[in-house]
């Protein structure tokens, strides 16, 4: 889901549950440990994404 509304460049599942996340093509990859890091990091994006919005008026 993340991918796939373009706020991940790519996340892939390894055969040991980690994921292996990228935010962009040239950043580096981050390893995370199973399903929960995956939720801190959507956490972390909505939180960003929330943080640097133009206020509504």
């Amino acid at each position: 889901m993340l991918v796939r509304h373009q706020l991940l460049h790519a996340a892939v599942l390894a055969p040991n549950g980690q994921w292996l996340a990228q935010d962009r093509p040239e950043s580096p990859v981050r390893v995370l440990d199973g399903p929960a890091a995956m939720v801190e990091l959507a956490a972390e994006i909505q939180h960003r994404i929330r943080t640097t919005r133009n206020p509504i008026r």
